[in-house]
C-alpha cells in the first residue's frame, strides 16, 4: 500500500519541488525525434558530447557480481547493447523464471529501476568532481514508484513518464533509501551548470550518464564500476 506524502517537503534530505518547475524545462522542450523514448537519451537527456552506460551489478550471496564475470562463465562476451538475458541466456522475460542463477557465479538479476545504491556511491564522487555546483542539483523522481501518493504535487514531463522535481545537493541523492530503506534514488539527475545528466528507469538494469567527454573517460576508468561507451541514439536495456 502506498503512503500519502506527509512530511515537511522533503524526499530524504532532497525538497520536493512544489512551485516552479523551470530548472526541468531543458529537459522537457525536446524537438522531435529528439531524445526518444527506448532511447539513451530519452532516458538522459540529448546533445551531450558523451554518453555511458553503467551496468547495474548482479549478486552472489548479496555481494556485487559484473556482468562481464557472468558471462564469461556461460562461455560469453558483453558489448555496449548486450541486454542481461542475452549475458545468461534465457528468454527476454527473465523475470517470469523461477529458478535461476549459476552455483558459485551468481544468484539475484542486476536491479531493475534507477541507480542501485552500490553504483551510485561510485558515481557520486567522479561526478562531483566535473560540475562546479555540486552542492545545487536537481533530480526527477517518477511519481508512479507508488511506495508513495504525491497529492498536489506537480510534475514534469520526459518521453513516457512524469516526474517531480527535487533539489538539493549531489551527494543527498542517497538519503531517500537512508530515510525509508525501501525509497527509490532518483531517476534523473543533473546540476545547476547542467554539464551533466545521470538517467535511470524503472525498467531498466542500466544506468546512463551524458557529460563531456573527460567525464565519461573518468568513468570507464572508475575501478567500481562496469561501464560501456554508449551514443544517444542506442537502444537502452
Amino acid at each position: 500500500m502506498s503512503e500519502e506524502w506527509t512530511d515537511a517537503g522533503l524526499y530524504g534530505r532532497l525538497r520536493v519541488e512544489r512551485g516552479d518547475l523551470g530548472p526541468a524545462r531543458w529537459l522537457t522542450e525536446r524537438r522531435p525525434g529528439y531524445g526518444e523514448f527506448g532511447t539513451v537519451g530519452g532516458v538522459a537527456a540529448p546533445g551531450f558530447a558523451a554518453y555511458a552506460r553503467v551496468l547495474h551489478p548482479a549478486a552472489l550471496d548479496e555481494r556485487p557480481v559484473r556482468w562481464e564475470t557472468v558471462a564469461a562463465a556461460y562461455g560469453r562476451s558483453v558489448g555496449e547493447l548486450t541486454d542481461w538475458h542475452e549475458v545468461i541466456g534465457v528468454d527476454r522475460f527473465y523475470q517470469n523464471d523461477e529458478e535461476y542463477g549459476l552455483a558459485g557465479v551468481w544468484d539475484e538479476h542486476p536491479a531493475e529501476g534507477p541507480t542501485p545504491g552500490e553504483v551510485a556511491r561510485e558515481l557520486i564522487p567522479v561526478l562531483a568532481r566535473h560540475t562546479d555546483t555540486p552542492e545545487r542539483c536537481w533530480f526527477g523522481l517518477w511519481h508512479g514508484y507508488g511506495r508513495r501518493e504525491w497529492p498536489g504535487i506537480p510534475t514534469f514531463p520526459t518521453p513516457e513518464r512524469e516526474e517531480i522535481l527535487l533539489s538539493g545537493a549531489l551527494a543527498d541523492v542517497m538519503s531517500p533509501p537512508e530515510a525509508e530503506p525501501f525509497d527509490e534514488l532518483p531517476d534523473l539527475w543533473w546540476p545547476q551548470d547542467r554539464v551533466w545528466c545521470v538517467g535511470g528507469d524503472v525498467d531498466l538494469v542500466s544506468t546512463y550518464v551524458c557529460g563531456s567527454e573527460d567525464l565519461i573517460a573518468e568513468l570507464l576508468a572508475t575501478p567500481g564500476l562496469e561501464v560501456h561507451r554508449v551514443s544517444s541514439g542506442d537502444r537502452v536495456g
